[in-house]
């Protein structure tokens, strides 16, 4: 279990994560610069701190896959996005994360 590193500090219950986008560089196609207002969000993000894990009928827990400082792919409409302490994060279940990425 961690937790965020904000000046609150946050952690997620059970099988869900707090994740962080990573801003991808700025998109220039044809020497057209898109302005922020036009551009999609990320899709990728960094796990900044993760629940206990998924529980069961019988009270068993069972840990998550993926861990704090994981870079992840998920979907485009994934999560809830939330602010803490003026930044902007996204909460999501486990199961809500397509892939870790390794490099």
């Amino acid at each position: 279990m961690a937790t965020a590193t904000v000046a609150t500090t946050f952690t997620p219950l059970h099988d869900r994560i707090l994740v962080r986008r990573v801003d991808e560089g700025e998109t220039v196609r044809g020497g057209i610069i898109i302005p922020d207002t036009a551009k999609e969000k990320p899709q990728e993000g960094e796990v900044i701190a993760v629940g206990k894990g998924k529980s069961n009928d019988e009270g068993k827990t069972f840990p998550l896959d993926v861990k704090s400082g994981d870079r992840i792919l998920f979907g485009k409409y994934s999560g809830t996005e939330i602010k803490i302490d003026g930044e902007e994060f996204l909460i999501m279940r486990e199961e809500e994360v397509l892939g870790i990425l390794k490099k």
